[in-house]
């Protein structure tokens, strides 16, 4: 299928998907919206995919934030009905799926393209990549998560600086205040995204979704007590599965597991 923003790539277990608008840094707009939500639905629904990918290619930009063409013509909640379309992305989606996630931040990444990157599950940065949220700069705020993921990530006092002063930060410091996982040289960073996506491939896709939905649903609770019911749930509906049999059997065999990759 023929894409005009985005390319996507498969490789083995990996779909990548890259976000190709280089001339305007990559940025968010309501086609490539569309066309990210339908490959990343296909790598979802495609039971040969355990690891999603997410970068920006040869721009020098992962996303360089909404399109501002886009914004600028809307004036009132009429006018931004498309943002809200069924079809549009919904980076909400990247929470509840049950695939890992990987953003590789090939370099800036600001209002939408730090959203994007924060909704992933590894955020791995080169040196030279920047993050920030600085819509305040244009009379408006983040909104696609970022006032709330950033606090949820760095904590109230970063996110405030971030969200209201709007200055970007660098690789290194996103990886100080834990915004991001790894930071590599810039020519490393697809020899670092394999480690990841290789380490993520291997491992039983049944149990790495349990994962998640404990982690990411339990930092949603307000109280531990839910949380720690949801990891129970969770350990004991994994615990009944093919992979969790054969994932012991392994090891008190001292060989590798043999994971179902259905």
């Amino acid at each position: 299928m023929a894409y005009e923003t985005i390319i996507v790539e498969r490789e083995d277990a990996v779909g990548k998907i890259t976000f190709n608008r280089p001339d305007k840094l990559n940025a968010y707009n309501q086609t490539l919206s569309k066309e990210t939500r339908r490959a990343f639905d296909e790598f979802v629904a495609d039971k040969s995919i355990r690891v999603i990918v997410f970068t920006g290619g040869k721009a020098r930009a992962f996303m360089a934030g909404a399109d501002i063409n886009m914004l600028s013509t809307m004036s009132s909640a009429k006018d931004s009905t498309g943002l809200v379309d069924e079809k549009m992305l919904n980076i909400d989606l990247f929470e509840s799926c049950p695939k890992p996630i990987i953003a590789a931040l090939n370099g800036l990444a600001f209002g939408m393209g730090c959203e994007i990157a924060m909704a992933c599950d590894f955020r791995i940065a080169v040196q030279s990549a920047q993050l920030g949220q600085p819509e305040i700069k244009l009379g408006v705020i983040a909104g696609g998560g970022g006032t709330q993921r950033l606090t949820r990530l760095v904590g109230l006092t970063k996110s405030l600086e971030m969200n209201i002063i709007g200055d970007p930060i660098s690789a290194e410091e996103a990886y100080r205040i834990g915004l991001v996982t790894k930071v590599v040289p810039d020519d490393k960073l697809w020899e670092e995204v394999a480690v990841y996506t290789k380490k993520l491939s291997n491992l039983s896709a049944v149990s790495v979704g349990f994962c998640k939905k404990a982690v990411r649903g339990g930092a949603s609770l307000a109280d531990i007590k839910d949380g720690i019911k949801l990891e129970h749930d969770c350990f004991f509906e994994v615990l009944m599965t093919p992979d969790a049999q054969e994932g012991t059997k392994a090891f008190l065999e001292k060989r590798k597991p043999r994971f179902n990759v259905n």
